[in-house]
């Protein structure tokens, strides 16, 4: 029989939604429990990775260490951009220089492709130093009216510096650690004629508890199930690992489940704006790292909690080869072989090694931040009888109360502050089909006199910080123009029996906050094929508006009853840390935690978006009291390991582009600004001395 986890909370939100409509929502959430702690949490595991009768991964501590250095190597990227390069602070980036975007995901818009004069009054654009006054990135006459005179507002986006606009060419396997690119005219990330490093189009959000995630990125756009080479999942026609069968060569498609962390880490390494050149293929970076000694150009510290006694005497480095660790790490079938894994344009045969790179990578680099698990926050510390922590004072209780009282744990709910983890995160003994559709009563009628039941994806919702055409979130379309959407993707089905969801991700209407028995005539309706063995004790919520009232549905303005809310829906963070994370929201648009609550003090929806969750984020009339006490609960969610980059958090080396230097000449030549760098320096399992100090939050690092 199965456990009706889902349904008790989904049923709960019901209850919270009609609560906030009668205006008894303090009564409500007076007697709601907080979220348990974190430690002991499961993280969701990947079927055949490390067990089974012929596991993938045969040694996961050489796993991690193989991730680790792939994570944190500058020579991963075309021109010295590692995966840690966006995520070294707190698993974000705090960089202020050379960190804005032209506001690209705004397709088709004539301000895409130029940058804005700031709110300082200062033109903007590449190399540019954020200043605190910069932010937000949409002001208003009055911060606590939405409606009132807006003083200031762009499109541009705080990104994160990647690498310069370069056609590949070719790598090198020793030696310069650079790739061999042309060189191309970039038409938006210049000085004059001199071409600056790219910004990327989105916040870097933090790799660290991502683990949890059910799929990744901020459209979710990193699919659940790991191909073995790219993002997309089952997507992906093309995608799969070499093995030898018979003798010969073949290419094997592959599906690992709950994986959405290997699906991520594969993107950035052949991202022409994060960290490749145009053109770069995984077997290609697999040839220039393979032979190499890991984090060759890095200090690595003597007391690094993963790599220990593989440090390198000369202290860069380990005292390994790439090819050495992959051989201790996957199972031999996947790098022993022999035969044609493919050619490079050259046409010099690869290695099954080199041919399977992306696989060793993604999977590598999955069981690394597997390890990047931050539990240890006061808020995880011993409780009382009423589940709150003992060690908090009256100012952290008082704003734990008004986190609860305020709906905010209904999208940052569960141990992990979040509703986009896999079920399992939030609900231990859940079983059955994953509930990632739902349809909620989170959104008015566009008359104000009723609640909208729209469909949405679970754990993505508009936060309306931005005009929604600026970026479409999830309403957005992978490589091959289909969408990534999971609530599109099953209103589709609905509409045509004869579609099938992309993703194999079982919707049941009878899950639904709202099923479509609650407002369609019984007439238009029929039994839900995917609701066998689901509903008992249900069976009348069990059904699905047939496919000529969906059509019909569709045709009405705004879909109707059928209605999906997943334009400019972002997956929603954990708070977990987010003292340290800033700059906040998907646009970076706010510099610090008070704003952010400013935001939602006035109900948020600067931009009128019609499709924005008022019946959740509605005006609050917040204290200066208030906001102090949220802002106090808040940080009670760092892990002083965080802080401090103690173990696991600890890492190598790295020398960060930090914005241009024109006074200097660049090594890749004429047609590129020189850099200005940031050092990073490595920091072993005990974390950053005194001297050092801890990290900081990202308004701290901003000129006024």
């Amino acid at each position: 029989m199965r456990v009706r986890y889902p349904m008790m909370y989904l049923l709960q939100i019901t209850l919270i939604t009609l609560l906030i409509l009668t205006g008894a929502a303090a009564a409500f959430a007076s007697s709601a429990s907080p979220p348990n702690p974190l430690q002991g949490v499961a993280i969701p595991s990947t079927p055949g990775l490390l067990s089974g009768r012929q596991p993938i991964v045969v040694d996961r501590k050489a796993a991690i260490r193989l991730g680790k250095a792939l994570f944190w190597d500058m020579n991963v990227g075309s021109d010295g951009v590692a995966c840690g390069t966006c995520h070294f602070h707190a698993g974000a980036d705090r960089r202020a220089r050379n960190q804005l975007n032209s506001g690209q995901q705004y397709s088709g818009a004539p301000t895409s492709s130029t940058f804005e004069p700031t709110a300082s009054g200062l033109p903007g654009g590449p190399d540019y130093p954020l200043k605190a006054g910069d932010f937000p990135l949409h002001q208003l006459a009055d911060p606590l009216s939405r409606k009132s005179e807006v003083t200031f507002t762009t499109d541009d986006v705080v990104g994160s510096a990647g690498t310069f606009l370069r056609q590949f060419q070719g790598v090198e396997a020793s030696g310069d650690a650079t790739d061999r690119c042309s060189a191309a005219s970039d038409a938006v990330f210049h000085l004059g004629s001199v071409n600056t490093r790219q910004v990327t189009s989105r916040n870097t959000p933090t790799v660290i508890n991502a683990a949890l995630n059910f799929r990744n990125f901020w459209d979710g756009r990193a699919n659940n199930l790991f191909n073995g080479e790219s993002a997309f999942g089952p997507r992906d026609p093309d995608a799969g690992g070499w093995l030898v069968r018979k003798g010969k060569a073949v290419k094997q498609r592959l599906l690992l489940k709950n994986a959405a962390l290997a699906s991520q880490a594969v993107a950035p390494p052949l991202n022409d704006v994060e960290m490749s050149c145009v053109g770069r293929t995984f077997p290609e970076l697999g040839r220039k790292l393979i032979q190499r000694r890991p984090l060759e150009r890095q200090a690595v510290h003597a007391e690094d909690s993963v790599f220990g006694p593989l440090v390198d005497g000369s202290g860069k480095g380990l005292a390994t080869t790439y090819a050495a660790l992959i051989r201790k790490t996957f199972a031999r079938r996947y790098w022993a072989g022999t035969g044609d894994f493919g050619r490079s344009p050259d046409g010099a045969a690869y290695s099954q090694m080199e041919a399977n790179f992306a696989f060793f990578f993604g999977l590598a680099v999955q069981l690394y931040e597997q390890t990047l698990i931050s539990d240890q926050s006061l808020f995880d510390t011993e409780r009382d009888a009423a589940n709150v922590p003992i060690a908090f004072d009256e100012q952290q209780k008082r704003g734990l109360d008004l986190f609860m009282n305020s709906q905010c744990f209904v999208c940052h709910g569960g141990p992990n502050f979040t509703a986009a983890v896999h079920p399992k995160v939030n609900f231990p003994k859940w079983r059955g089909a994953v509930p990632m559709v739902n349809r909620t009563g989170m959104f008015e009628e566009l008359d104000g006199v009723d609640v909208a039941k729209t469909m949405t994806d679970v754990g993505f919702l508009p936060t309306s910080v931005a005009d929604p055409d600026q970026d479409i979130g999830v309403a957005g379309k992978d490589t091959w123009g289909h969408p990534l959407s999971f609530a599109e993707q099953y209103r589709a089905t609905l509409a045509d029996p004869g579609e099938t969801m992309l993703d194999p991700v079982k919707v049941i209407a009878c899950d639904f906050e709202f099923p479509f028995s609650y407002d369609f005539w019984p007439g238009d309706l029929i039994r839900d094929p995917n609701s066998t063995g689901y509903c008992r004790g249900y069976k009348g919520k069990s059904k699905v508006p047939s496919p000529e009232t969906v059509r019909s549905e569709m045709s009405q303005p705004l879909q109707g009853k059928v209605m999906v809310t997943v334009k400019g829906a972002f997956k929603i963070p954990s708070l977990r840390n987010v003292e340290l994370t800033g700059p906040y929201m998907h646009n970076g648009s706010m510099k610090s935690l008070e704003e952010v609550i400013q935001f939602y003090d006035r109900g948020g929806n600067d931009f009128g978006n019609p499709q924005h969750p008022e019946t959740l984020v509605f005006l609050r009339a917040f204290s200066a009291q208030n906001k102090a006490d949220l802002l106090a609960f808040l940080k009670t969610l760092t892990d002083e390991r965080v802080r401090w980059e103690r173990a696991p958090f600890d890492h190598p080396e790295l020398v960060i582009p930090d914005g241009h230097d024109d006074q200097a000449a660049s090594p890749l030549g004429g047609e590129y600004a020189a850099d200005r760098f940031l050092h990073i320096p490595a920091v072993g399992r005990n974390g950053r001395t005194e001297q050092q100090g801890p990290l900081k939050p990202f308004d701290t690092y901003l000129a006024p």
